[in-house]
């Protein structure tokens, strides 16, 4: 019996760590490569406003995290950096400035989805048609799956 519990727990216990492992490393595994950081240059330098990603933010920790800089033009986002990798990563755009999800949240129905976030050595996203960036102020990165803040930049 009891050799029996201890298979049980040593089973369980790596059964676990295999699924945290998997939640963790397949958006790394599946991740679209980042564009070419030329690309990410030249689109950068139309920009309308910029901002910077950093990993002191009270939301951010060692797995939700950004860093680097943004870009802002009226038709694009483009970033020139790192993130956590993780999935579901949601673009938006917001009037205030948030660090952390619950700031974010009460806010989340106003704010603009700009569109997901496929990479995470930096990005370009269209933004949608109809979304004027001039009316915002901060750039958020959020995990729709888990509702986790990851980073956010102020960009004017």
């Amino acid at each position: 019996m009891f050799r029996r519990l201890i298979l049980l727990i040593t089973h369980g216990g790596a059964l676990a760590i295999g699924f945290a492992l998997g939640i963790y490393l397949l958006p790394i595994l599946t991740a679209a490569p980042a564009p070419d950081a030329s690309q990410l240059e030249q689109e950068a330098e139309a920009a309308l406003y910029s901002g910077e990603f950093t990993r002191d933010l009270r939301g951010s920790d060692f797995l939700h995290w950004g860093e680097g800089k943004i870009s802002v033009t009226a038709d694009r986002i483009i970033h020139e950096g790192k993130m956590a990798p993780g999935p579901d990563y949601k673009l938006y755009l917001t009037k205030s400035f948030v660090e952390h999800e619950d700031e974010f949240d009460p806010i989340k129905a106003e704010a603009a989805l700009i569109g997901d976030i496929k990479s995470f050595g930096g990005f370009l996203v269209d933004v949608p048609a109809g979304v004027n960036v001039a009316d915002y102020t901060t750039v958020v990165v959020w995990c729709e799956s888990f509702g986790e803040f990851i980073t956010a930049a102020s960009y004017q």
